[in-house]
């Protein structure tokens, strides 16, 4: 049910382990390329955005289920309401 959250979880992984490979990584820096750190930065910038349209789609999900037990349990209060008029 709550898979969005091992989907954070696995990119957050997949984000640690792109530090550690661009920061051993050498580069010329000099020529205007973006350094390790740099190009590790954007990586992580990216997956957190990743991470964060997951969770909100896990809150919309889970919204939507509440949503609906709510009206299921509106129903049958009114249901239950009728019943004791007709008694």
């Amino acid at each position: 049910m709550f898979a969005p959250k091992q989907s954070v979880f696995r990119l957050l992984i997949a984000a640690g382990i792109a530090v550690g490979v661009a920061a051993c990584e050498k580069t010329d820096t000099a020529a205007g390329e973006k350094g390790p750190a740099e190009r590790a930065g954007q990586q992580l910038d990216q997956a957190a955005s990743r991470a964060s349209e997951e969770i909100n789609k896990a809150a919309e999900v889970a919204g939507k289920g509440l949503q609906q037990l709510g009206q299921k349990i509106q129903n049958e209060a009114d249901q239950a309401q009728q019943e004791q008029k007709k008694e």
